[in-house]
């Protein structure tokens, strides 16, 4: 419905405030020249915001249309979710200040319910059949020292675009992994380094489905506390991906195929940890601007009202 789609522009920040005059308080002329470049910048980053989920918006895919990925397999879209094919949501995660790689970047999936504070980012990763046989003999602790190592590193980035650098937190749910449907599950949380603790935490709940080729990773960003009630949609968003004929774990054959260089461990430790890092910035804007209200609402609903006026039901698109 128009109203639910609407309030989802509102509710994951896509309010864009009326900045204010940096001469509208006393001060130095260089404090004024500076604060007014700051708020320039900071009113076109809202800005981008805002174009990117109106674009994401008018190309989103509904329940029940499957969603062909790559050449690897589907999403099939559940209710009362939609799915932002590759080109859109890319935009999105970049305006979230998020690095996006091309070549295995499939889309986001969103929800227009009121109180639901998510987005998911499905990839698949096309790097050969991932043994899982280390999952027997993993430790959780080593696992979480390596995805705090990461992140540090991945800071380095963030903080040079400009973003709030993060910090790890611990495992809300510790790696778990089903060797008969191959599918990997864990999550963890963080925050921005200078939130106190208890304050502002995102979860990013990971989830991987493996293939002959690769793997599918749908990375589910939430609240800390929205996890608990939101892990079942989690489960259910990875158990609506699956591969074709030909492309399962069950169809490697190991005289012809390129097994990757690493085991599933290196899905919880040190490959996931500059992602994850990366994601929880999504996180971390998803919440802090679904709580902004500000004085400009009821244009942008207006504004966004526009493109849903007449649209015809769309086709799922390849990606």
């Amino acid at each position: 419905m128009l109203s639910d789609a609407i309030a989802v522009v509102i509710r994951l920040g896509l309010i864009l405030l009326i900045g204010l005059a940096a001469t509208a308080f006393p001060g130095r002329p260089a404090q004024a020249q500076t604060s007014a470049a700051t708020a320039t910048s900071e009113e076109q980053r809202k800005a981008e915001e805002l174009a990117a989920w109106k674009a994401a918006l008018q190309a989103r895919v509904s329940s029940p249309q499957e969603v062909t990925l790559l050449d690897q397999g589907v999403f099939t879209v559940p209710a009362p979710f939609f799915f932002i094919p590759k080109a859109e949501g890319a935009r999105l995660m970049r305006a979230w200040g998020n690095t996006v790689n091309a070549s295995s970047f499939a889309g986001l999936v969103a929800s227009p319910k009121h109180g639901d504070e998510w987005i998911a980012e499905i990839s698949f990763i096309k790097e050969g059949y991932v043994k899982d046989d280390d999952a027997r003999n993993w430790n959780a602790d080593d696992l979480l020292t390596s995805l705090k190592e990461g992140t540090d590193a991945a800071n380095e980035d963030r903080r040079a675009r400009g973003f709030p650098e993060l910090e790890i937190l611990g495992w809300v749910e510790k790696p778990a992994y089903d060797s008969t449907t191959h599918r990997l599950v864990w999550s963890m949380s963080a925050k921005q380094k200078n939130q106190p603790d208890g304050g502002g935490q995102s979860v990013n709940y990971n989830t991987y489905l493996l293939g002959r080729e690769g793997y599918f990773s749908l990375d589910f960003i939430t609240s800390s506390d929205r996890i608990a009630a939101e892990k079942a949609t989690a489960r259910d968003l990875l158990a609506r991906l699956s591969f074709a004929s030909g492309k399962r774990y069950e169809d490697f054959d190991s005289s012809t195929d390129k097994i990757a260089a690493y085991g599933l461990a290196a899905l919880v430790g040190g490959l996931a940890a500059k992602k994850l890092g990366l994601l929880a910035l999504a996180g971390v804007f998803v919440l802090k601007f679904a709580k902004i209200i500000g004085l400009a609402a009821v244009g942008i609903v207006m504004g966004v009202a526009k493109f849903f006026r007449g649209r015809s039901r769309q086709n799922g698109p390849q990606v």
